[in-house]
């Protein structure tokens, strides 16, 4: 026969719980997250889905292929303003010089995919080559990327909706949030870019611009490919008339128009971070898909430049129609079918952008998890949410992503100036990395690989050179200022974590594990209320070798009640202490009280429970202060001592649960004082005399002897009544500048006048109580609060 488990203080014991018996009532915050995200999901159901190539490659490769969209249009925007018509001569050029760049970093990637199969790409390769510091480099380029794809990505999208849908263009800010909004909903919900559902936007979108660069091709050769005038388009950006191409300032744009192009080639990382989602092989794997996702960019970003550069595609102020807009509408024509094909041309753009733009919905989480749980961000971001996502990384890239777009009014023009240097940090870095990596561990053609990503790091790095400066005043100033700052913040962060890690390290010699031989309970209470009574039970339960009941004396008139309603309750056979706390600081107070319950004994441990009432969060903080925090942080810095918040929840009546009757244990035969004879200096027991002492000169109490009679004189610390025989006894703490002594009135339980902080002397002789020095009965004479005498 099992034995039903006694339950205590108000908590359901564990096989009551396990049995489904108490059920713990549900706080509106949690029941409004479930009904907005659904019911929670069980660690048990983590998916770990492996992707095939051809999955791979949709799924990872949105963000890359996208950036096709509209890279030539920036190369364009830059040209423009200065070089006039001259500018669609000169957009082929750039487009090549920015695939030699695209070239060289697939090179790069290819060999850290094979090397580095779990997740983290530039991360993991700055890391293992150059350390933990300037990997917090890497990580900070790749939360930037994160950042800004996902306002790049949908602010592109949203031109794409615009430019099949003219009259929403003035909605383009309101669209764009929307959107963003909707993805952090997807996500924290647990939206997984997984299947063939986020893979279909990639290939409908390379398709479709295959079939119009094709289509633009042959329209060429039959020559009927129409030509726009860009002279005549209203909104357009304002053309130039031409200048030399040796000039500073016409160097200057080229550079400038070289940096934007390298839009391009955002999200060509995404392989590299998502090696671990590969079928075995994964480096193989990897490899492949990577090579033809460039392959796949190269030929948009090439087709694109080379039609719009053919059809005079002009780019707008606004950003809508964009310029891939105008090459597809070129292409199609007029007719019925092709504003068929031209909307579906746009929506294909619309979907793989909205899709690129929920890729760092997934990346940044785990990257943020990763870099935390190296200790280098809050380790609150490794934690996951009520669907399994990390929501808290969720709601970060949310929160600056909207920032950013609120800040540049989802301008794409001015986000990409927030763009490249993010993700060329990173292409940096993991071409000097893989460089290192082979300088240090060599092998097969390990000169031709070093080489090779060495070139490929210096011509990214000149890349954020050429964007910080042609960018400055752009806003790539606040990436600039941004970069240095978080790098900073990171290694103050992992700092932080490894000194406190230092702190709390066990060392057995100097924090040995031993069973204190005494230990002391104290209670503060202000008030008399289940929160009291709840901490008292759960004290009882400690069983400590003595209970004390505490309240600080900060308005003796509330002293008095507190009393009065002690008393009067029934079933409290603790004496109430009242301790003086005449300057209100009652974190001191509390610390003062511990360093001498602590120095009573040795081996004596110190516990010191603060009832909590609680409240909603907001209520809570209008309510009450945080006077609990701060005592309890004070009273854990005396060794041998701890506190102990007891919560109670206010908000709800309390639950009425069935107990076993509790038998006498040690902590209720220690609330019971001895017998008197063993404290009084004498066998006598005499009577508190009426009326004043004979007034003589008194001694500093730690010079009266013991069982002489003396005149002590102080201010009374703490007055508590306590049984002694059945009967009541007030007892006193006196104190002066040299020590203390306890007043024993018995018989008594007040005394007017007679409290905590006022000034007396009493005369009587000395015995001892609990190894102190007492006088029972003493002659007391009350003196005025600004008493003193030499």
């Amino acid at each position: 026969m099992v034995t039903p488990t006694a339950e205590i203080n108000e908590v359901p014991s564990a096989p009551a719980a396990l049995a489904g018996s108490a059920v713990l009532p549900e706080r509106l915050g949690y029941r409004l997250k479930r009904r907005v995200l659904g019911p929670a999901l069980t660690s048990d159901q983590i998916e770990n889905e492996t992707l095939s190539k051809k999955l791979a490659l949709g799924v990872l490769s949105s963000d890359c292929i996208s950036s096709s969209a509209y890279g030539s249009e920036e190369i364009l925007i830059s040209l423009l303003p200065l070089f006039g018509i001259a500018a669609y001569s000169l957009l082929l050029p750039m487009t090549v010089v920015v695939l030699v760049v695209l070239l060289l970093v697939t090179l790069c990637y290819r060999q850290v995919v094979m090397l580095y199969t779990k997740a983290g790409g530039s991360y993991v390769v700055a890391r293992e080559n150059f350390g933990p510091v300037v990997a917090q480099v890497a990580a900070v380029a790749l939360m930037v990327d994160y950042i800004v794809t996902v306002a790049v990505q949908s602010a592109a999208g949203t031109n794409a909706v615009t430019s099949a849908i003219p009259w929403l263009v003035p909605y383009n800010l309101e669209i764009t949030v929307t959107v963003v909004l909707i993805l952090f909903y997807g996500n924290l919900r647990g939206l997984r870019e997984a299947g063939r559902t986020f893979a279909f936007p990639t290939y409908f979108f390379a398709g479709s611009m295959a079939l119009v660069i094709v289509g633009g091709l042959a329209r060429q050769v039959l020559g009927d490919l129409p030509q726009y005038n860009p002279a005549t388009a209203p909104g357009a950006i304002e053309m130039g008339h031409g200048t030399a191409l040796l000039g500073f300032g016409a160097v200057y744009i080229l550079m400038r128009s070289f940096a934007n192009g390298g839009s391009s080639l955002t999200g060509l990382e995404a392989i590299s971070n998502g090696v671990s989602t590969f079928k075995t092989p994964r480096g193989v794997n990897a490899r492949r898909t990577l090579v033809v996702m460039s392959c796949i960019l190269a030929f948009l970003v090439g087709g694109v430049s080379w039609l719009a550069h053919e059809t005079h595609a002009v780019a707008y102020q606004s950003g809508s129609p964009t310029v891939i807009s105008q090459v597809a509408k070129a292409v199609l024509g007029d007719s019925a079918a092709g504003h068929i094909g031209f909307l579906l041309v746009q929506t294909a753009t619309m979907l793989i952008l909205y899709t690129g733009a929920n890729t760092p919905f997934n990346g940044f989480p785990f990257l943020a998890n990763f870099v935390a749980a190296d200790g280098f961000l809050p380790r609150w971001l490794t934690k996951r949410g009520h669907r399994l996502a990390f929501s808290n990384g969720i709601v970060v890239l949310t929160v600056a992503s909207l920032a950013l777009l609120l800040g540049t009014g989802a301008h794409v023009d001015k986000l990409v100036a927030f763009y490249a240097i993010g993700v060329f940090t990173g292409f940096t870095l993991a071409g000097f990395g893989m460089a290192k990596h082979f300088r240090t561990f060599r092998g097969p053609g390990w000169k031709s690989k070093a080489a090779l990503n060495n070139v490929s790091g210096a011509v990214c790095g000149l890349v954020v050179l050429i964007f910080a400066v042609t960018k400055f005043t752009e806003g790539a100033w606040l990436v600039v200022l941004i970069f240095p700052l978080m790098v900073v913040v990171l290694l103050r962060l992992h700092r932080a974590y490894d000194q406190e890690a230092k702190l709390l390290e066990a060392v057995p010699s100097s924090q040995p594990v031993i069973r204190a031989a005494r230990s002391t309970v104290v209670v503060l209470v202000d008030s008399v209320d289940l929160a009291v009574i709840r901490a008292i039970r759960y004290a009882h339960t400690l069983r400590p070798t003595e209970l004390h009941v505490v309240h600080f004396v900060i308005d003796s008139t509330h002293a008095v009640d507190l009393r009065s309603a002690w008393d009067a309750q029934p079933g409290l056979d603790l004496s109430l202490e009242l301790v003086d706390c005449p300057d209100r600081r009652l974190p001191r107070a509390a610390l003062e009280l511990t360093e001498r319950l602590v120095a009573e004994g040795a081996s004596t441990q110190v516990t010191m429970l603060l009832p909590r009432r609680s409240f909603g969060a907001l209520l809570g903080r209008m309510l009450h202060d945080r006077t609990a925090d701060d005592i309890a942080a004070a009273v854990s810095t005396v060794p041998g001592a701890v506190a102990t918040i007891v919560p109670y929840d206010a908000t709800k009546p309390p639950r009425l649960l069935r107990r076993k009757k509790p038998g006498p244990g040690p902590a209720q035969e220690q609330a019971d004082l001895p017998p008197i004879d063993e404290y009084a200096g004498d066998d006598t027991k005499v009577a508190t005399p009426a009326g004043v002492m004979n007034q003589r000169n008194h001694v500093a109490i730690q010079n009266a002897a013991h069982r002489q009679t003396a005149v002590v004189q102080g201010r009374i610390r703490s007055v508590e009544v306590s049984p002694i025989s059945g009967s009541p006894a007030l007892r006193c703490e006196l104190v002066d500048d040299t020590g203390g002594v306890t007043l024993l009135f018995y018989g008594r339980r007040s005394i007017a006048g007679i409290e905590p902080g006022v000034q007396l002397r009493a005369e009587g002789r000395i015995g001892t109580y609990k190894g102190h020095l007492a006088i029972a009965n003493p002659l007391y004479s009350l003196l005025p609060r600004d008493h003193s005498e030499s």
